[in-house]
């Protein structure tokens, strides 16, 4: 063995070293075994790491948390020493003698940062720090008790899970504050927290003033954040009691990764990890309404006003000073009209729909009355200028009152809640027969479309008996001449057939040529099969063209579309009623759109084990789909599955297979899906799109009351039709 051969392997293992510095990974922290500069703490399953990073450009090196999978781009969550950065990498985080983690360097003992919370005795033994997979930092002892948490002490980040507000039981309250710069990580100006005054909320502050406000919890969603909507990635909830007022974001799928931050220039965003870069899902503040109080007192701002001022003042009053909102300037808000009364005098209240509530701070909350005891309750008050709903989840039960100037009040345009001022009663009058007015015109306007639909019913109704009359003539006319043709023999039962003077089953009698030119002169390619009955063809594939392409293969519209067509647009309507899409049911379209509805009524006829065309119901919707989607939209779809099936089911895959089929049938044939879409969501267990409203929806408006309860009396007509078309 040579001798020298170790030393060499030690001496490639240096150098490699120092080229390629080694980075070493722990699960834990403890007195023995301390994180020095270089090395990283992982999280179960390597989700985040903990260690030292310096930021770029610049010098300072701090101790944090980043998604340790994400390799791209490093993006830290949580920062320890954040207003006490080191300078070099000397650093060393270790857990001391009071079983604190703290951090110093290698040559000094002295603490740069700490923990700092209180032990139980012999803490040098069973105290360690650890990473969980939720990105949190934790002190535990006895490897259970969780002593500490970098949870509760969050810089500019929140992550899933973590909570924000107020502990009530031990008074430490959790929120965001942003960075000094993106190179220096210490306390900036910007904060976003909880504000538990009046009734809580949650403000941006820069220092100590408002710059942004999400505004009360309504059960649903925070009012000012119209976009924070339970979906497949985010949830949020809310929790006021007597321990605690704190928020919660969670995650739907754990495989998301998702942070909220509030950065150094004062944006709170909201976004998503998509496969190589950071995607925003929401942010604020964004638009000039968004500013707190940017209309000033008693006004609102609504940003669809379009080259309009957006600032307006709540019913009832008027700018406080004229000449500034001329220039644009509303920031002194407005003030009652001169000789306006508004207690015990006939006043009462009009609503503003869609908006997010005044500032909570000064308002009243008693979470267990309704809407209507609410306005009974500001009403005798009259020091009470608003009131609203303060819960939208539970039936509105929840009063919230305003006594005082209402501020940083705003409109949305498809969401937020209604918020009822108080008016005196001439104003009241004045809205009251405004609203008499819209709702007169609004009526004029229904009889209007009613009538003008009535006589257009009337019309397709008289059209569509012409046709009908003009076709049976044409239909008369070609079975007579085709009778007169065919070579049948003189007293053959088909001739009878044709001539309408008998009706059997006998089948109708070609000649040769007919017979050859069907089966391609008796081709062996064409040939299906033989027995006791003989050899027996197939002509040519209707499914096909030449070039073995699909094209349109319906056996009456082949007769009216070119050989290898695979869209048509026609004025000749065939099909079958029930199973033909609108489009070209009305205007004549057929594509592969048009299969896609007619697969999806066979969808629903198996699920439901009757005919579209052979079902019948008494409801609102008169027929199959009608009735499906009616039951679809109050959550009751598996009501109407076969009875045979019994229990035996799956209700989870039943109820795909109907959304799947409402699907195949929306209206619109750019909604449908593709075949190739309908083999992967049958396939697999994606989430699936809500349907839009199906065709063919027929309201029943009469119900006969002597109508026979024997299904025998109904009949079924099962219309095909061969040739639809006008002159």
């Amino acid at each position: 063995m040579n001798p020298t051969k170790p030393f060499l392997n030690i001496v490639l293992l240096l150098l490699f070293s120092l080229v390629f510095p080694i980075c070493i990974s722990f699960e834990t922290i403890t007195q023995n075994q301390p994180l020095k500069d270089g090395q990283i703490l992982v999280s179960y399953q390597k989700t985040f790491a903990l260690g030292f990073f310096t930021p770029e450009n610049s010098n300072r090196r701090y101790v944090g948390i980043w998604y340790n999978q994400i390799i791209e781009l490093k993006t830290v969550v949580w920062v320890a020493n954040r207003d006490n950065p080191l300078y070099d990498k000397s650093g060393v985080l270790s857990i001391n003698g009071q079983g604190n983690p703290v951090l110093h360097t290698q040559n000094q003992s002295i603490p740069i940062w700490s923990t700092n919370v209180s032990t139980s005795a012999s803490p040098t033994k069973n105290s360690m720090a650890k990473l969980s997979k939720e990105g949190n930092l934790l002190l535990q002892q006895d490897s259970q008790k969780v002593i500490w948490q970098s949870f509760d002490y969050p810089t500019d980040t929140m992550l899933p899970f973590m909570k924000l507000g107020l502990d009530l039981r031990t008074g430490l309250n959790r929120y965001l504050t942003s960075w000094k710069s993106k190179d220096d990580l210490g306390i900036g100006n910007y904060s976003y927290r909880i504000d538990t005054t009046g009734y809580p909320q949650l403000i941006l502050y820069k220092g100590q003033t408002p710059l942004w406000r999400a505004g009360t919890w309504t059960g649903l969603r925070w009012s000012g954040v119209p976009k924070m909507i339970p979906n497949y990635v985010f949830n949020a909830s809310y929790v006021s009691n007597q321990d605690e007022i704190t928020i919660v974001y969670g995650l739907i799928d754990p495989k998301v990764f998702s942070k909220m931050v509030m950065d150094e220039l004062g944006t709170l965003q909201l976004s998503t990890w998509h496969e190589t870069r950071w995607v925003e899902y929401w942010s604020t503040p964004q638009e000039t309404c968004d500013k707190y109080s940017g209309c000033g007192p008693n006004s609102y701002c609504d940003p669809y006003n379009g080259d309009k001022f957006e600032c307006t003042c709540l019913p009832g009053l008027e700018p406080k000073s004229p000449g500034d909102w001329d220039l644009r300037d509303a920031s002194g808000g407005c003030v009652s009209k001169q000789g306006m009364s508004t207690c015990n005098n006939g006043e009462g209240f009009v609503k503003l729909a869609r908006v997010k509530v005044p500032d909570t701070s000064i308002a009243r909350a008693d979470m267990s009355l309704s809407l209507t005891y609410c306005e009974q309750q500001c009403l005798r008050n009259c020091s009470c200028m608003a009131y609203a709903s303060a819960n939208e989840s539970e039936g509105g039960i929840g009063c919230l009152t305003w006594h005082g100037n209402l501020v940083d009040t705003r409109t949305y345009s498809d969401t937020g809640q209604d918020l009822y001022i108080r008016v005196d009663a001439v104003v009241l009058a004045q809205y009251a027969q405004k609203k008499g007015l819209t709702r007169k015109k609004r009526m004029l306007t229904i009889l209007g479309v009613f009538v003008a639909v009535m006589f257009l019913l009337m019309i397709l109704v008289v059209y569509w008996l012409v046709r009908r009359k003009k076709k049976d003539k044409r239909q008369n006319a070609y079975s007579n001449s085709v009778a007169s043709n065919l070579p049948y023999f003189e007293d053959s039962p088909g001739r009878r057939d044709l001539d309408g003077t008998t009706r059997n089953s006998s089948s109708p009698l070609f000649d040769l040529r007919t017979i050859i030119a069907a089966t391609d002169n008796f081709s062996v390619a064409n040939k299906l099969g033989k027995g006791g009955f003989g050899l027996v063809y197939k002509a040519s594939n209707v499914l096909l063209d030449n070039t073995l392409n699909p094209k349109i293969s319906d056996f009456g519209m082949a007769r009216i579309v070119g050989e290898d067509q695979i869209e048509a647009n026609t004025n000749c309507v065939v099909g079958t009623y029930g199973y033909m899409s609108p489009e070209y049911a009305m205007q004549g379209l057929f594509s592969i759109k048009s299969d896609v509805y007619s697969f999806g009524v066979l969808l629903l006829e198996i699920i439901i084990g009757k005919k579209n065309s052979a079902y019948l119901h008494d409801g609102p919707s008169s027929n199959l789909i009608g009735h499906v989607w009616d039951l679809w939209r109050e959550g009751n779809a598996t009501n109407i599955v076969d009875l045979l099936l019994g229990e035996t089911y799956p209700a989870s895959e039943v109820s795909r297979c109907i959304q799947i089929g409402l699907l195949c049938v929306q209206e619109h044939a750019i909604d449908r899906p593709t075949m190739s879409t309908i083999v992967f969501m049958l396939g697999n267990d994606t989430p699936l799109p809500s349907p839009k409203q199906p065709a063919f929806i027929l309201k029943g408006t009469y119900i006969s009351t002597n109508r026979s309860t024997s299904e025998a009396s109904n009949s079924v007509n099962e219309i095909t039709i061969s040739k639809l078309d006008g002159r």
